[in-house]
């Protein structure tokens, strides 16, 4: 077959130095023949080493271009020119990759070492070294269409039924008492939030409520930690649902549909902060507010300390100035009616005296409220003490008449007055004479122990005078 030229390189204007034969076992480097034209030398070639180099490139043009290749981002970088630099690797073999900046423009995502993609290029010699590259066309994720296209699908259901419309969201408290927090114990997130949260607001109390962020048990176990913190006592004020970054199988978690819906029903904002910048979840379009990630999250929830003491000192200023202003305009009052006096030597120590009295009135007004305040709640005390004491008495009285009472009714009392106690043999209590026959025997309780007697006759008598 006729040979053909391999490429469209030239140098000054010059044509490709060599060309190839084609066959159907491919292009080898015993195809290269010198163009015609040329004088064939006999023995082994001598190349050139840029000859060479160009001569690879164009055999590889030819043979393998355009090609897709499939694998492991490492080393990914981004030059001040925009141009991308990487190696894409499997476990058998490694390739050197450029992207230049128009085609790095036109990616959307940031591609990240570990990340899986496929890409479309042509195979090339770098000459200045000698190196093999692929200058990549395009970029794009790979394994991940699956679930990129469930993402999207879970997206716009969710948002077709309300989930994300902006007339939801809250506004975040501005001074928070207690924040809830949801991450694993062993998230770096979780040292990134507390450590943000204690330089800007060490004394608000953060309560975690601990759950799983990656893997098959993730969902269900966020979901229970936020029910956890929707019904504590005292309750927070809002919650941040955080975590790392990662590709979108490890984030895959914070797309459930079930844990959306319990994020819509936080009866506080919830701030979610889950991944880097470029990163977003269901649970973000969910979320009161998103955070670019879980420090940012932090930042949100906690105005430092210093701003509010700032704001304090500055109100403190105005009132001062307030003040100061007010008494300079009595002052002024009262020179200028002293002037109106003949002898105003008496009313201007009056209106000095009073002012002084006002400017006391004024200064000691926020306090005043706050002591009388301290003062009805010590009352309140000191009624609920004497209350208590007087209930406590009137319950003592009424059990020491009960008790009286009850010692009257001890039959021992009776027996001590002159009276017995009868009984049969068996016990039973006798309190008729029927209950009697002669010969029968009988036993008689006394104050001081008992008698046996027996029965003699029977017969009625008058009832007997009490003994004095």
């Amino acid at each position: 077959m006729a040979g053909v030229p391999v490429g469209t390189r030239s140098e000054g204007g010059r044509a490709p130095l060599w060309t190839t034969r084609r066959s159907e076992g491919g292009i080898a480097m015993s195809d290269f023949e010198p163009v015609r034209g040329q004088r064939a030398e006999a023995g082994p070639r001598v190349w050139a080493v840029g000859a060479l180099c160009r001569a690879v490139a164009d055999a590889l043009d030819a043979r393998f271009n355009p090609v897709t290749v499939q694998g492991e981002i490492s080393g990914f970088s981004r030059a001040g020119s925009g141009h991308c630099y990487f190696s894409l690797k499997d476990a058998a073999g490694q390739l050197r990759c450029a992207m230049f900046r128009r085609a790095a423009s036109l990616l959307d995502f940031t591609p990240r070492d570990g990340d899986q993609v496929e890409v479309r290029g042509r195979l090339a010699v770098y000459e200045p070294r000698g190196d093999l590259q692929l200058v990549v066309e395009s970029l794009r994720r790979a394994g991940q269409g699956a679930l990129f296209e469930q993402f999207m699908q879970r997206k716009a259901k969710l948002e077709a039924q309300g989930l994300f419309d902006p007339a939801r969201k809250r506004a975040l408290p501005t001074m928070p008492r207690r924040i809830g927090l949801v991450t694993s114990r062993g998230a770096a997130a979780l040292h990134d939030v507390v450590t943000a949260l204690r330089r800007r607001v060490p004394h608000i109390p953060v309560v975690l409520a601990p759950a799983a962020v990656q893997g098959a048990q993730a969902p269900a176990e966020l979901v229970l930690a936020l029910e956890s913190l929707y019904t504590l006592s005292p309750p927070v004020d809002l919650i941040l649902l955080v975590r790392g970054g990662g590709s979108i199988e490890d984030l895959w978690a914070f797309n459930d549909e079930a844990l959306a819906r319990t994020i819509v029903r936080s009866p506080v904002p919830v701030v979610s902060g889950v991944g880097h910048e470029t990163d977003f979840t269901i649970a973000d379009f969910c979320a009161d507010v998103r955070a670019p990630t879980p420090t940012a999250a932090a930042e949100l929830a906690s105005a430092p300390r210093e701003l509010w003491l700032g704001a304090l000192d500055l109100i403190e200023e105005r009132l001062r100035d307030a003040i100061g202003g007010r008494l300079d305009a009595q002052g002024q009052r009262l020179d200028l009616a002293a002037g109106r006096l003949g002898r105003p030597s008496a009313m201007v120590a009056r209106q000095r005296i009073e002012l002084s009295h006002a400017a006391q009135r004024m200064h000691h007004a926020a306090l005043s409220k706050l002591e009388r305040s301290a003062q009805a709640q010590r009352s309140l005390q000191a009624d609920w003490h004497a209350k208590f004491e007087g209930a406590l008495s009137q319950r003592h009285d009424r059990l020491s008449r009960a008790a009286l009472r009850l010692e009257l009714l001890d039959p021992a009392l009776v027996l001590q007055r002159g009276y017995a106690w009868l009984a049969d043999t068996d016990g039973v209590p006798i309190t008729r004479a029927a209950q009697l026959q002669p010969g029968q025997p009988v036993r008689a309780e006394l104050s001081d122990g008992e008698a046996y007697l027996r029965v003699e006759a029977l017969g009625t008598s008058p009832r007997p005078t009490r003994p004095a």
